[in-house]
Parts: C-alpha cells; structure tokens; sequence
C-alpha cells in the first residue's frame, strides 16, 4: 500500500480542482452556448446552402440536405436579372429608414412627456399608448384600409410609410419613456435653474444620455419596418411598389411552384441589413433595452 504525504495529497488535489473547474465551465457556459449558436446560424446555413444548390440537386430526394455536389449562382442570377429584386430592396430601404425617422421623432417627444412631465390625463396617456401597441394588426389593417383609400395613398410608398409608424411609435414611446425615467432629474433641473428652457434641457442634457434607449428603438422600429409584412401586402398591387417579404414570396411562389433557390437567396440577402445592423449597435441596443426596465 502506498500512503500519501499530506504534502502530495494536497498537489493532487489542487491538480484536479482546475479540471473539475474547466469541466463544469465547459457543461454550464460553452456547451449551451454552443448549441444556441447552432440553433442560431442553422437557418442561415440552410438558406445558403440551398441557394446555391442547383435545380437538380433540390429535387432529388436521395442528395444529402446540407451538401452541395455542384455549387451554382444561377438562382441568383435569376433573383437578379428577373424580378425586381434591386426595387424591392430600394422600395423596403425608403419606407423603412421614413418609418424609424417619424417613429424615433414621435417616441422621443412622446416619451420624454411622460416621463418628466406632470400633466392631467398622463398616466391614462401612458396606459393607452401601450395598449394600442398590443393591439393586433389583422384588427387595424381594415379600417387604415379605409383611410388610405380616402387619401388616395393605395398603392403607393406612402401608404406603408404612414401606416408603419401606428405600430411603432407606441413601443418607442414605451421604451423611450422607461428610459428617460433611468436618467436623473436633477441633471436637466440645474441646466433650467442656470437659464435653460425646457427644450434645451431636453436636447444639451436628456438627449445625449439618452442616446443608447434611442438606438435600440431605432433598431426596433427598422427591424419590424423592414420585415413587416401584412400592411405591405394589403396596400401594394403592383410589382414595382412591393416591398421585399411581399415581392419574394409573391413573384417567387407561382401556384404550386415554388423556386427554393432564388426564395432563399432573397432571404439569405434580405437578413443582411438587420444582421448588420445588430451586429454595430448590440451594446447600445442591450444597454437601452435593459436600463429602462431596471432604473426608475
């Protein structure tokens, strides 16, 4: 028998503390994390791996789903030479970076109201503006149908541009507000006692602090603006007015023909902006969606 000396028992121990601990940091944080990235980028994946996957290969019940034999462009040739792609990108880009500009003015004014001002009716205000905001879209599209019509906005970019924000500005105005109420009052109380009005209080001192709840409704408003879909296919008709989900899944799904490729290379392109998006302000957009909701 081998006895050990206190001294050596205790290396051994401490030897197989780190593993233990790199054990157990492995099964808590990398291996979750490593499967939330799978479930993550497995639709990306899918997408590209099908756009690029011929005719023949999509149809055949034998190929392997996520191997490409002869890898092809044609489908996005096609998205390319003929749709209109490229319109419908242009057409998504304009309603939505109009939608966001209204919605951040409209959320920021609103927001700001609420949180710092003392007027009758506020609390009632506040209660409204995020009930309409759950307020299902198969409930309004029919009435704003109805106003579009009156205005003779139908079929045209404006109609989603002014019909975009109902669903917006109520969201913005909600997160602006909870994050108004996170930056102290004493700062924009010192600038007015110094001689600032309300509303250079409001843009030198709130404004600038406010910038991080700003982005993340900007990021919100665009996100929804750019993949919203039913108000965008019941206000547009002709081709060259659609916006991109409307165009993809109407020009590409013809009957009972569907064209896999050229559907998911749209998609795959369409995520592009908003991934981008996300990827430049995921700070800003946590730090503002969390401050709110902590503070105040």
């Amino acid at each position: 028998m081998t006895l050990l000396t206190p001294a050596r028992a205790d290396g051994q121990a401490q030897g197989r503390r780190p593993l233990g601990r790199l054990l157990e940091r492995g099964l808590t944080l990398y291996v979750p994390l490593l499967l939330f990235v799978v479930v993550t980028l497995f639709p990306f994946l899918w997408m590209l791996v099908t756009s690029v996957k011929p005719n023949a290969e999509l149809i055949n019940p034998k190929a392997m789903p996520l191997l490409v034999r002869k890898p092809t462009l044609e489908h996005f040739r096609y998205l390319f030479n003929q749709t209109e792609f490229i319109r419908w990108a242009g057409n998504s880009l304009v309603v939505t970076v109009a939608s966001t500009i209204i919605s951040l003015i409209c959320g920021v004014l609103a927001g700001y109201s609420l949180a710092r001002l003392r007027f009758w009716g506020s609390g009632v205000a506040g209660l409204a503006i995020i009930t309409t905001y759950l307020v299902p879209q198969t409930l309004l599209f029919i009435p704003l149908m109805t106003l579009i019509s009156n205005f003779g906005l139908q079929n045209s970019l404006w109609a989603m541009i002014v019909t975009y924000p109902t669903i917006l500005i109520p969201f913005c105005t909600w997160m602006l507000a909870g994050y108004f109420r996170s930056i102290p009052r004493e700062l924009e109380e010192c600038a007015m006692i110094d001689g600032a009005s309300r509303y250079r209080a409001m843009y030198s001192i709130v404004l600038p602090l406010a910038i991080p709840g700003i982005l993340s409704a900007g990021i919100f408003s665009f996100t929804l603006s750019w993949n919203e879909y039913l108000y965008a296919l019941v206000f547009t008709t002709s081709t060259e007015i659609k916006t991109l989900p409307i165009g993809i899944t109407t020009e590409l799904i013809k009957g009972d023909v569907f064209f896999w490729g050229s559907l998911m290379g749209g998609a795959l392109l369409g995520s592009v902006p908003v991934a981008l998006i996300y990827s430049f302000f995921v700070d800003n957009y946590v730090a503002g969606l969390t401050a709110g909701a902590v503070k105040g």
